[in-house]
């Protein structure tokens, strides 16, 4: 017997719903087992999150750059946006979409351990068209040349320096201390 794709899938739905269906017992177990795992799942992405926040700049400096990405992404958050993160490889110049009443931002982020060149702001800028982005942003945890200052300038792309992030970092530690006090 030579079942098409879409016949032999149809086959195990009817068969699973059958298997549910006929114990009660069984079903309300996988629901409970599949619900645990999504639980599970969302409080190990929180407490992750939790500790990327706690990071230093000199945790961001020893930071691979897909994980300074995912360290944007939950500072980001705590900023108020809706982050996105783009694939690690093949994202069009864009590492993280940032979403906020009805803007759409794009990020291209860079840890570096020196300055942040002309190709950065050359790909996030060529990237902007592509997401159909509003704004577009490069933010490193190091400093900008001259150079990509100037074309930064030129093609509106936002910068966002280690003093910046810096900034952003100590804000977002003092309002975690404020929501600590207040929880005690």
């Amino acid at each position: 017997m030579d079942l098409g794709f879409f016949e032999g899938f149809k086959m195990g739905l009817d068969l699973l719903w059958s298997m549910l269906t006929a114990e009660p017992l069984l079903t309300l177990g996988i629901i409970i087992f599949f619900g645990g795992c999504l639980l599970f799942a969302f409080i190990i992405q929180l407490l992750n999150e939790h500790k990327l926040r706690q990071s230093g700049i000199s945790d961001v400096d020893k930071m691979t750059g897909r994980k300074f990405e995912e360290y944007l992404h939950a500072l980001l958050k705590t900023k108020g946006y809706y982050v996105q993160l783009t694939p690690a490889s093949g994202d069009y110049g864009a590492d993280l979409i940032l979403s906020t009443k009805g803007k759409k931002i794009i990020v291209q982020a860079k840890r570096y351990k020196k300055n942040v060149g002309v190709k950065a702001v050359q790909e996030v800028a060529s990237a902007k068209s592509h997401y159909k982005a509003d704004e577009c942003w490069v933010i490193t945890n190091s400093f900008f040349t001259e150079q990509a200052k100037k074309l930064a300038s030129s093609n509106k792309v936002v910068l966002i320096d280690r003093k910046q992030l810096i900034g952003w970092m100590l804000q977002e530690n003092k309002s975690q201390k404020e929501i600590n006090k207040t929880a005690i």
